[in-house]
């Protein structure tokens, strides 16, 4: 049976003018789009046709084409049902309508408390480069020893509060330090670098919400802005919770393929979609990524391919994009029968953006400063990597 000629868009993350990697060395690379933000306007703020505009040429005298929005932020007050979540949501609602305007009509966000979190940006692996890296036992250091969060102990089982009581012993006062930097920075255009005290206060803004309540929270955000997709031909797609578990007591909402489920439905048109994230879905065991992607791939409208070696504790790393406890290739056979169904059915239909996602620091960038995950060789290196796995599967299947 012949199949369609429809292929993933190779895209790039990309930080605007301040990125260390021009849009230039981005095309040199093999991307052809461009996923990024205006991390310059305030988070709630109306996204203007006029700055829309802006960063669209730009992007375009490049020679490349904006694809995705990753992403306009969800403020706090929305995810909390609290403040000025009204005039948030009116201006999310706008800021949907402006990017259409512009043609832009991919958008990709999180509803996450917060932001990811990683407890090491420069982790040394065996061969010399360097990786992210969550490490359960100095999250739970940060969280009962350096934050002391008021009931900590009841988020962290007995074994993990010894292993945390012995590490916090044996860390230095500069190691301390770090880790709390670390565990502190922020997203830019999202969430800034807080101080200690700032995000304790940022933690108990959630005080009260649980799960349940978060999850509520995300469907009354739908209820006002997907009708707006939907009328201006927008398609959302909420990131997986980073990591896909509760720390420091916060709540989860989209993290196994339960919760997802639940969030689709909760409001049940296509332009309600997902971003599907190997690297965040991954690092929770019980998640079955092909299996997954095959249930929920109509609803999947931007990709985020990485891969993370999970540990028996928890804890993670960001692995080689094919060398992780992901089995990519299984995954982006899943991707390709995807894209294959969709071509069948609307030979028109756009391609799929993925981006390589978080890849190490290495070679003669192992002495430059990088947003952390986001150096250009290692990223180089796993979209050549994904870029060949999909060739290599469509000449595979062509055969049979």
């Amino acid at each position: 049976m012949p199949r369609s000629s429809l292929w993933l868009e190779q895209t790039w993350r990309w930080f605007g003018p301040s990125d260390p990697i021009p849009l230039e060395h981005i095309r040199q690379a093999g991307a052809t789009g461009i996923v990024t933000s205006l991390h310059h306007v305030p988070n709630g703020s109306v996204w203007t046709v006029e700055e829309i505009g802006r960063r669209k040429e730009e992007i375009e005298r490049h020679g490349l084409v904006w694809s995705v929005v990753e992403s306009v932020p969800v403020h706090e007050e929305i995810k909390q049902a609290k403040g000025r979540r009204e005039e948030y949501l009116a201006n999310y609602a706008q800021s949907l309508r402006n990017l259409s305007a512009c043609g832009i009509r991919t958008v990709c966000y999180n509803f996450m408390p917060l932001d990811w979190t990683r407890t090491h940006l420069a982790w040394l692996l065996p061969n010399g480069a360097e990786a992210l890296r969550f490490d359960a036992v100095d999250a739970a250091v940060f969280d009962l020893y350096i934050m002391a969060r008021a009931g900590a102990e009841k988020s962290h089982s007995p074994e993990m509060q010894a292993a945390a009581k012995k590490r916090h012993a044996a860390l230095s006062a500069g190691e301390r330090e770090t880790l709390t930097r670390t565990i502190l920075l922020g997203l830019p255009g999202t969430v800034e670098d807080l101080t200690l005290e700032e995000f304790r206060a940022a933690l108990r803004q959630y005080d009260g919400i649980d799960s349940a309540r978060l999850r509520e929270n995300h469907a009354a955000f739908l209820r006002v802005v997907a009708p707006v997709a939907v009328e201006c031909g927008v398609s959302l797609c909420i990131h997986p919770d980073d990591p896909p578990f509760s720390i420091f007591g916060l709540p989860r909402m989209c993290s196994t393929e339960e919760d997802i489920a639940a969030l689709l439905a909760a409001v049940d048109v296509p332009a309600n979609g997902l971003t599907f994230c190997t690297g965040s879905l991954g690092a929770n065991p019980k998640n079955d990524l092909p299996a997954m992607l095959r249930r929920f791939g109509s609803r999947v409208h931007f990709l985020h391919l990485r891969n993370v070696r999970r540990e028996g504790d928890g804890s993670f790393y960001e692995a080689d994009h094919l060398d992780g406890s992901t089995d990519m290739a299984a995954v982006m056979r899943a991707v390709v029968d995807e894209l294959d169904r969709r071509g069948k059915q609307a030979p028109d239909a756009p391609p799929l953006p993925m981006r390589p996602d978080h890849g190490h620091r290495m070679l003669g960038e192992l002495q430059r400063s990088f947003y952390p995950g986001y150096s250009a060789v290692g990223r180089l290196k796993g979209l050549a990597e994904l870029r060949g796995l999909e060739l290599g599967i469509r000449y595979t299947l062509s055969k049979s």
